[in-house]
């Protein structure tokens, strides 16, 4: 199957998938990447701390406005990214034809949950940044075959 969209979905839509949002896009070129949270905080920009954290590592969160996830926009998308698998849980439950096409963020770099760095520390922040960052390395390296 071509993937040539990716919804990257957590919390908020203000720190973690964001950032996923934007490392993605910036490694895969011709595939449209877009967020959503599943209690998004909606309109809001990305977190301050996320943004730096962000910024750091090279990726502008500016102009981001978070979004409310819906099945309608899960469904409008080939692969559908969580942070957490109690998200994966939540989707699939909803919705359980989304089944087959939503998977860990982390799937390929070590599987574990991306904790929620919102309203904790910087250095929470930039542990986070870093996990997503390897993890959209990952998922670019196996998605560019696929294409």
């Amino acid at each position: 199957m071509r993937i040539s969209s990716v919804l990257v979905v957590c919390v908020g839509n203000i720190c973690r998938s964001p950032l996923g949002e934007r490392a993605l896009a910036a490694r895969l070129d011709g595939v449209t990447v877009s967020s959503a949270g599943l209690g998004a905080l909606v309109d809001s920009e990305a977190d301050p701390d996320a943004a730096r954290a962000a910024a750091e590592l090279g990726i502008s969160l500016d102009n981001h406005r978070a979004r409310q996830w819906t099945g309608a926009i899960g469904a409008a998308h080939d692969l559908i990214l969580v942070m957490e698998p109690e998200q994966r849980r939540s989707i699939v439950q909803a919705h359980p034809e989304l089944s087959g096409k939503t998977f860990l963020m982390s799937q390929w770099s070590g599987g574990a949950a991306i904790n929620d760095p919102y309203k904790r520390s910087m250095d929470m922040h930039k542990a986070v940044a870093k996990e997503i960052v390897t993890a959209a390395d990952a998922w670019a390296v196996r998605l560019k075959g696929k294409r």
